[in-house]
């Protein structure tokens, strides 16, 4: 059994000793007999599966071995600090190298050389992120001369200003009486006077919830540009004289409803905002009051007529605030405002379409109550079509879009609205002619 054993074991190395000795007189020529025969043929890695991961080109008719490019090195800049006593410093920069193509033709002693060149930068320039003390402490905002005026501005709302003296002068020139200047000037005044007042006091008192709103958050005491006290004296400085022109320039009926408008916007529609939706009709009697001073200012009474006025000014704040306040509706909620569009949002595209429709009835009722000719009515039709259309098309929608375009809408009807009143203003009779009463 162990000669058996032997005699296979022998044979069975013979056989591998064969094979490999077959094997490698084999090889060469295989190999050579293909490079022979390629001429015009490309070599695939069926032949070469040693080229398995290589990528295998043909130039000249020759072999190149092509090695796939490595990824681009990003230049990092770094900075060297000689010592802490040295004014200024200097920031190395790489080059960065673009990728030699290399190839098997390439000579091995080829060098490429990394130049780093100096770049001085003064002091101070380079924010290195340690913050001194004085910067991390809290800062006095100090208030410049040049900033006043600005500043005073905004605390007085000087936009909403405008449009009360605007209404407040509509109101005087369609009064039935001689346009006398001297009364429009301090009428003028006073009321602007006592609208910057009861603005200031309406800032002053809603600083907290003013804060939390990104339409009032840049207000001039929410980010502490004057103190309450200026803001406070301010108000003062312009309630005194503007009612006092308003009683004494004017007549004391305008100044007791100059007055009587500061009290209602600053005690009641300002704290009832937090409290009630009744504030937008608070509000709305707070803007239909200047029509009835500049009537009162040029005639001395109330009639009829300021009545109209007054309406249709209260008619118009409807769809001009609830479209306004639609689209601040977050707003109106982060500052705790109790309004009709974050409460009930049906009612306020009802009240804004109801009122729009007011404005049709009351532009019928101006040449009926000689305050205008008939021809106002059929004029300021389309216009007052246009705004109903628009209000219908809130309350059907009742989305952003349709919000805005009635706003808009309105920062124009009511000008031109007044403005058509004003060209068919009814001429006074001579007999009911007469100047104000002071």
């Amino acid at each position: 059994m162990n000669i058996i054993a032997k005699r296979s074991a022998s044979w069975v190395r013979g056989c591998v000793w064969y094979l490999e000795r077959r094997a490698l007189q084999e090889s060469p020529r295989r190999f050579l007999h293909l490079l022979r025969n390629v001429n015009q043929q490309w070599v695939t890695f069926q032949h070469f599966n040693f080229l398995r991961h290589m990528y295998v080109t043909r130039l000249n008719r020759s072999f190149n071995q092509q090695i796939k490019p490595k990824p681009e090195p990003v230049p990092s800049p770094f900075l060297e600090k000689a010592s802490l006593d040295e004014a200024k410093t200097e920031i190395y920069k790489m080059r960065p190298l673009s990728p030699p193509s290399l190839s098997l033709s390439r000579k091995p002693n080829e060098k490429e050389s990394l130049e780093l060149e100096p770049t001085p930068v003064i002091e101070g320039s380079i924010a290195v992120g340690t913050e001194t003390k004085e910067e991390k402490q809290w800062k006095e905002m100090k208030l410049r001369v040049d900033d006043l005026p600005g500043i005073l501005a905004r605390l007085s709302k000087i936009k909403l200003t405008a449009l009360v003296v605007s209404t407040t002068s509509a109101g005087f020139a369609l009064a039935p009486a001689p346009f006398d200047w001297p009364c429009f000037l301090l009428t003028f005044v006073g009321t602007g006077l006592a609208s910057c007042a009861a603005n200031s006091i309406n800032q002053f008192f809603e600083v907290p919830f003013d804060s939390n709103m990104n339409r009032t958050k840049s207000r001039p005491l929410v980010r502490g540009q004057i103190s309450p006290l200026l803001a406070v004296s301010f108000a003062a400085c312009c309630a005194v004289p503007g009612v006092a022109l308003l009683t004494w320039g004017v007549n004391p009926l305008t100044g007791a409803l100059g007055l009587f408008n500061i009290f209602l916007y600053t005690c009641c529609y300002t704290p009832l905002k937090r409290i009630s939706i009744a504030n937008t009709w608070v509000g709305a009697v707070v803007g239909a009051i200047p029509p009835l001073m500049g009537w009162t200012a040029a005639t001395g009474s109330l009639d009829a007529g300021a009545f109209l006025l007054g309406g249709i000014l209260y008619s118009w704040q409807f769809p001009h605030f609830n479209a306004l306040s639609w689209g601040l509706r977050e707003d109106y909620s982060r500052g705790g405002y109790c309004m009709m569009s974050v409460t009930h949002p049906d009612l306020c595209r009802r009240v804004a379409l109801r009122h729009c429709l007011a404005l049709v009835a009351m532009s019928a009722a101006a040449p009926a109550l000689d305050v205008t000719t008939w021809t106002f009515p059929v004029i300021a039709l389309p216009i007052n079509l246009y705004i109903s259309y628009l209000g219908f098309r809130f309350y059907r929608d009742a989305d952003r879009k349709s919000s805005r375009k009635l706003f808009f809408c309105s920062l124009w009807h009511l000008p031109l609205f007044l403005l058509l009143m004003l060209t068919c203003k009814r001429p006074a009779a001579q007999g009911d002619a007469g100047g104000p009463q002071s």
